[in-house]
C-alpha cells in the first residue's frame, strides 16, 4: 500500500491524490455578480448539501495552486453575498465545462456558454435557465482556509428559493433519481453520470436493525463465493428464517439440486452459494438466506 504524507508532496500532486480517491463529487454551478453587476457563472466540485434545517449548502472556490489567485466567485460573494447554485445534468455538461474556462472578470460566462439567464425572485445573481434545479441563496460566512495555492474557500449559503423543472419530477411532485440525469467530477478530465447504468439502490436500516455479521455462520462467512458486499446484505436482515420455512423452501426449491450433488457435498455447498449470490443480486435476502442455511439443515 502507497502511504503518503500531505506534507511531504508538493501540492499539485496531493490534489490529484485528492481529487482522484475524493469523488463523484456534485457540482455546484456558482451564479454571482460583482460590484458592477457584471455577471459570473463558474462550476466548482468541492461541494455538497450540509443542512436541512435551516437548508446549507457549502462550496468551495480554491485559490489558484500555480498562481494563488482567488476565483471571480469568490471575490463577487466578498462584495455581494449572493449566489444561485444551478444544478448540472447530462444535457449541459459540455456548456458547463465552457464555463469553467479563464475568461477575464467582467465578461459573462452566460453569453460565452450559450445560456438562458433568468431573473432570481430574492437575490440579484442570474439563475441558469436550462438547470434542472437552480438555488437560490443567501451567503452567510465565508470561511477562508488558508492563503497559499490550493488553499480553500468555504461559502455557507442559506437556501431562499428552489425552482426545479417539472420534467424531472415524479408522479409525487419529487425529484425522479433517474429522470434529473446528474454529472459529478471525478480525477483528471473523467466525470460520472448518474444514469441506469450506474445507479443502484439499497434500502437504508432506519427502521430495522440487522442481525450483523456475528449472526452469519462460520461456513457463509468464510465463504469463497460470497463477497463482502453479499454478506453486508446478508447481515443487514432483521432476523433469520426460521427452521420450518428453510425445510420447506429446501423441498420446494432445492430439492432437484440436493438430489444431484448429493455424494458431492462441497460442490453441493459451492453451488448453494452462488444461487443465493444470485438471489441477493435481486434483493431477494430472505430466498438468499434460506438457501444458505439449507445446506445443513437435515
Amino acid at each position: 500500500m502507497l502511504t503518503i504524507d500531505p506534507k511531504e508532496i508538493p501540492v499539485p500532486k496531493l490534489h490529484h491524490y485528492l481529487l482522484g480517491a475524493v469523488g463523484p463529487r456534485p457540482i455546484a454551478f456558482a451564479s454571482t455578480i460583482d460590484a458592477d453587476g457584471n455577471d459570473n457563472l463558474a462550476p466548482f466540485s468541492f461541494f455538497n448539501v450540509f443542512s436541512a434545517n435551516p437548508p446549507i449548502l457549502i462550496f468551495s472556490p480554491a485559490r489558484s495552486g500555480r498562481t494563488n489567485e482567488t476565483k471571480d466567485t469568490y471575490n463577487n460573494v466578498k462584495v455581494v453575498p449572493e449566489v444561485v447554485i444551478n444544478v448540472v445534468n447530462y444535457d449541459i455538461v459540455h456548456q458547463m465545462s465552457l464555463a469553467s474556462s479563464p475568461f477575464p472578470a467582467g465578461i459573462s460566462e452566460f453569453e460565452k456558454a450559450g445560456f438562458t439567464a433568468i431573473a432570481s425572485e430574492t437575490i440579484k445573481p442570474k439563475r441558469v435557465g436550462e438547470s434542472p434545479v437552480q438555488f437560490e441563496c443567501k451567503v452567510i460566512e465565508v470561511k477562508e482556509l488558508g492563503t497559499e495555492g490550493g488553499a480553500g474557500n468555504l461559502i455557507f449559503c442559506e437556501v431562499q428559493k428552489i425552482h426545479i423543472n417539472e420534467d424531472v419530477l415524479d408522479e409525487n411532485q419529487m425529484i425522479d433519481q433517474h429522470k434529473i440525469d446528474l454529472v459529478s467530477r471525478m480525477g483528471g478530465n473523467w466525470y460520472c453520470r448518474a444514469d441506469e447504468k450506474s445507479m443502484f439502490e439499497i434500502m437504508k436500516p432506519i427502521t430495522t436493525i440487522g442481525v450483523g455479521f456475528d449472526a452469519i455462520p462460520n461456513d457463509v462467512l468464510s465463504s469463497e463465493t460470497l463477497t463482502g458486499n453479499n454478506l453486508g446484505q446478508l447481515a443487514g436482515i432483521e432476523s433469520l428464517p426460521n427452521e420450518t420455512d428453510v425445510n420447506e423452501y429446501k423441498l420446494l426449491e432445492l430439492s432437484d439440486l440436493f438430489v444431484a450433488l448429493e455424494e458431492e457435498p462441497a460442490k453441493l455447498e459451492t453451488e448453494l452459494h452462488k444461487k443465493a449470490q444470485l438471489l441477493l443480486k435481486e434483493n431477494k435476502l430472505e430466498e438468499a438466506w434460506m438457501t444458505l442455511l439449507s445446506f445443513n439443515n437435515g
